[in-house]
């Protein structure tokens, strides 16, 4: 079957785009031709670039500040909206007969406003054309407080997401899937984020040679990953108040007196820079080295790097401990990635968290809202104790392997395909 994945961008390490490589990598073994339309698309990807449909598109960003706010000139904005709508449905329409797409994804962009008159085009395509379609939702617009606020509040709900006989809703969590139900009455399917487990990274390779040089980072030194976008609701002061507490000298003691050092792999700027400021502040205040890398580490999985660039994994074969302190998350890529390249982490215990991974018994270290002695005498432990790290790892390795994999999924998505065409 010809399918059409769709999103704002396609690209980076943004929990989005790492979900559609994995989706995709399944369709593709299950005998499927995949072709891809986006605002961003990374090297490689067969399909259509189209700039606007990227939430960051300069005239997307004006259009939504004037849609989220209480008052504005309503038929001015519906007019530049009803034009951007318009073009965006001729590029999609383009796009499916260009390439004969049978079947399309829809990644998020039906789930949270981040570009409404994308949102709209789409939902206008599915219902004239009763096009078959699976809606994977990631994040909802009522889980966000900056969307809380709009004039058109009542047609935003209409449409994140639509209802329509032509779609198969999939959802990434079990409190996404009641909250859909409760909100909308659609019963969707739920699909976890998952990993490809087969494969194994038995250890340092030759591409990640070089990295701790590249980042600043000693040898013998700590690496503490914080492997997430620098955004607030990922919680990293409290990264950054873990490894202040590390650094004490006591504590420091107890790693055999080698350096501590925090290092941030991806970038900031999705939702500004302020938050990113506020981090700096914290560590210099705290004494605590906070290496931001990101412009070391290529946005791209697979696609061109420059020169002295490393891949997001290279990160993880050099890191000694993960921090993953986030207070909202729709499921847990981070978790799932320390996990598999078996390095201990700390994480808070978010929603999601709660209902859909802890119940599984993981060897985790959890805390709620603070760092307390405990957290802290439980980190230094594992950090310390080799054994104890091995135990921890490979248990949750294996454990990983039997729920988040994509053998574990295969079967469902099979269904769903054939759901969703029938």
């Amino acid at each position: 079957m010809r399918i059409g994945i769709i999103s704002t961008r396609i690209c980076g390490s943004d929990g989005v785009s790492l979900e559609i490589r994995k989706w995709a990598a399944i369709l593709r073994r299950q005998g499927h031709e995949l072709y891809y339309c986006a605002g961003e698309l990374e090297g490689g990807l067969e399909g259509r670039l189209v700039p606007r449909m990227h939430f960051q598109d300069a005239e997307i960003e004006a259009l939504q500040r004037d849609i989220f706010c209480a008052e504005c000139d309503e038929q001015k904005v519906r007019g530049r909206m009803d034009m951007l709508r318009a073009g965006l449905r001729a590029e999609l329409a383009d796009f499916l007969d260009h390439y004969h797409i049978q079947l399309i994804i829809v990644e998020n962009a039906l789930a949270i406003p981040m570009n409404v008159p994308l949102a709209l085009a789409l939902r206008d395509l599915i219902e004239d054309r009763r096009l078959s379609t699976i809606a994977h939702h990631h994040d909802f617009m009522w889980e966000r407080e900056r969307f809380a606020v709009s004039w058109m509040k009542a047609e935003l709900e209409a449409v994140f997401p639509p209802k329509s006989e032509s779609i198969v809703h999939v959802v990434i969590n079990s409190l996404a899937h009641e909250a859909l139900h409760a909100r909308t009455g659609i019963a969707a399917e739920v699909i976890p984020n998952i990993f490809d487990f087969t494969h194994f990274h038995y250890g340092l390779d030759e591409a990640a040679l070089g990295f701790r040089q590249a980042v600043g980072v000693g040898e013998r030194d700590w690496l503490v990953l914080q492997p997430t976008r620098i955004i607030p609701r990922k919680g990293i002061e409290d990264a950054i108040e873990l490894v202040r507490q590390l650094r004490l000298p006591l504590n420091r003691g107890r790693l055999f007196a080698r350096e501590v050092k925090l290092v941030l792999s991806h970038p900031s700027g999705d939702e500004g820079q302020e938050y990113f400021h506020k981090l700096q502040d914290q560590a210099r205040d705290s004494g605590v080295p906070l290496i931001y890398a990101a412009d070391k580490v290529a946005i791209s999985e697979r696609g061109p790097k420059q020169p002295g660039q490393f891949r997001l994994w290279d990160a993880y074969l050099n890191a000694d401990f993960v921090t993953y302190p986030s207070r909202i998350e729709g499921f847990g890529n981070a978790f799932l990635e320390a996990v598999y390249y078996r390095l201990p982490l700390l994480i808070r215990r978010y929603p999601v968290f709660i209902r859909d991974i802890e119940p599984l018994d993981f060897d985790l270290i959890s805390f709620d809202e603070e760092i307390t002695p405990a957290v802290l005498e439980q980190v230094l432990a594992v950090m310390a104790d080799p054994i104890r790290r091995r135990r921890m790892t490979e248990w949750n390795f294996n454990l990983a392997k039997d729920h988040f994999s994509y053998r574990a999924v295969t079967g469902k998505f099979k269904k769903i395909v054939e759901r969703c065409v029938s």
